[in-house]
């Protein structure tokens, strides 16, 4: 199964680590260790030639943890041992060995596997950062279970935290050759995109989906099936996406969520097709609102402005 960027199977979570603190620091001493540098929700990228993400190891990895940062432990690829570390603040040696940039610049170009480290990395910092308080106390929080948990340093509460990550469904809505794309107030000019929108408390993923669509576009649709998902750390999402039949091509955009929305036909979205001013662009190659477009035209979209 062709899998979303992002969600490589390769990494061993090996969650029943986290709990014994022995094992951690054995895995935080072992020569092959390494560290995926994480400063202000940026990745170390090495840009020389092809793409690829930056680890590091031994000392410069230790002194960072001495001043303060905690370690996260994210798993293991083919037994060696991948923590994340925020080094935010910090002031890291980092000439020769790459930049600090947002992942999505590069992740298209990255390896699954790094593009997953770097993505699992980046999520679990901003966790971190905002949950150094109790939500229900407000005392501060400590880490615990290698990174996987904080808990309220008050002895009268010891309230448990975890890691969330918020779902939202992400829908390419069709009916016979067309399909609806529409543009978000803050997309950059010329794109369009799939419909998406969170789950709200007590909804299925297929009533979010019929919800939403009618909330942006007043489409009614008779049918909602799953195709795929895929972690979205930007910043904590899980992005579950769907197609789903429309039951007529009567719309009316919801100016209040869109700037505007239109039906397109398939032949409009072929490569040869598509104008070459910028004035229309398919979302970028990482996200599933693209794999969504090109599975409903048989893998013909055009390009995008990251390829």
């Amino acid at each position: 199964m062709r899998r979303n960027p992002y969600s490589s199977a390769e990494i061993d979570r090996a969650s029943h680590r986290r709990e014994v603190d022995d094992d951690i620091e054995d895995l935080l001493v072992a020569s092959k260790t390494r560290f995926v540098p994480v400063d202000s929700d940026r990745n170390l990228i090495d840009k020389r030639g092809k793409p690829s993400a930056v680890f590091i190891q031994g000392m410069m990895a230790r002194a960072i943890i001495r001043g303060g940062s905690h370690p996260i432990f994210l798993g293991l690829v083919e037994g060696e041992a991948y923590f994340a570390l925020d080094v935010t603040g910090f002031d890291m040696p980092i000439d020769g060995l790459g930049e600090f940039m947002d992942l999505r610049q590069v992740g298209p170009l990255l390896f699954a596997r790094e593009g997953s480290l770097l993505a699992y990395a980046r999520g679990m910092t901003y966790w971190h950062r905002r949950h150094k308080f109790c939500g229900v106390c407000g005392s501060p929080t400590r880490v615990a279970k290698a990174g996987h948990e904080r808990v309220c340093t008050n002895e009268s509460c010891k309230a448990q935290h975890f890691p969330r990550t918020d779902p939202a469904v992400i829908m390419l809505v069709h009916h016979g050759d067309h399909c609806m794309l529409g543009r978000g107030k803050h997309f950059p000019k010329g794109m369009h995109s799939t419909l998406a929108g969170f789950v709200e408390p007590g909804e299925s993923f297929e009533d979010a989906v019929a919800r939403e669509i009618y909330e942006e576009v007043k489409v009614k649709v008779s049918a909602v099936s799953y195709h795929s998902s895929q972690p979205w750390p930007f910043p904590a999402s899980v992005m579950i996406g769907f197609h789903a039949e429309a039951t007529s091509m009567d719309f009316e955009v919801n100016k209040e969520e869109l700037d505007t929305a239109r039906w397109f036909h398939r032949d409009e979205l072929r490569e040869e097709n598509l104008p070459k001013d910028g004035s229309f662009f398919m979302p970028r190659r990482d996200s599933i609102a693209r794999r969504l477009i090109e599975n409903w035209l048989g893998h013909e979209a055009g390009p995008g402005p990251n390829g």
